[in-house]
């Protein structure tokens, strides 16, 4: 998605013809709409709750990284289709949109958002940080380097993990401002992503060299 379409993403994330439209932010319905809007022609772009920047200002681009690791995330997910991964990465990627609009948002416009729709609360951290311990306690991971590659699902997941960790940095360079918990969902989510990778995996290759079968664990 274009960084035109992804700053009003919570009023119409546009997929095609369609786009998602709720009030509050949450996409439930879908109704027609042009993808081209040539608003953008003069290198301006809209803000969620009003306001124009420039496409290249450090507000767009951090979203520009997170939706590309939203796209990594799908990556992944189409390499697990139909397994119990698959729904877990959706939510991951429907996560992002809610980053996204927080991001896309001008700091004078920070009270119109909605907590866990268009603002990233403590919560939406809390739980990544749960799915975490769950997934370190499922079994022993691997306490060296890791290369990547052993599957097409954990070498997806660690191109998603690598972009999130690339929105992480724009977004500590961009100056969320005081409570935001932007900064902290980024880092728990590339957490996660690694260890899903490692947990796809059926053994581990070691920056050593070294093949380490994984354990036979649910997570």
């Amino acid at each position: 998605m274009d960084p035109d379409l992804v700053l009003p993403v919570l009023r119409a994330c546009r997929l095609g013809r369609y786009a998602y439209v709720a009030p509050r932010g949450i996409a439930s319905t879908l109704r027609p709409v042009s993808i081209s809007t040539k608003r953008g022609d003069d290198g301006t772009t809209g803000l969620l709750h009003g306001g124009r920047v420039q496409k290249d200002s450090a507000r767009i681009e951090t979203n520009g990284v997170i939706d590309e690791a939203q796209a990594a995330l799908g990556l992944a997910r189409a390499e697990v289709r139909g397994l119990p991964l698959d729904d877990e990465l959706a939510g991951l990627e429907r996560g992002l949109w809610v980053v996204m609009a927080e991001v896309a948002t001008a700091p004078r416009n920070r009270r119109k958002l909605v907590a866990g729709a268009t603002l990233v609360t403590e919560e939406m951290v809390d739980v990544l940080e749960r799915r975490v311990h769950e997934l370190e306690a499922s079994g022993a991971m691997p306490s060296e380097f890791i290369v990547p590659g052993q599957s097409r699902p954990s070498a997806a997941l660690d191109l998603a993990r690598t972009v999130i960790r690339r929105a992480e940095r724009k977004a500590v360079a961009l100056r969320m401002g005081a409570g935001s918990q932007v900064v902290p969902y980024l880092n728990r989510l590339s957490d996660l992503c690694w260890l899903l990778a490692r947990s796809s995996e059926q053994e581990h290759l070691t920056a050593r060299g070294a093949r380490v079968k994984r354990p036979r664990t649910e997570a």
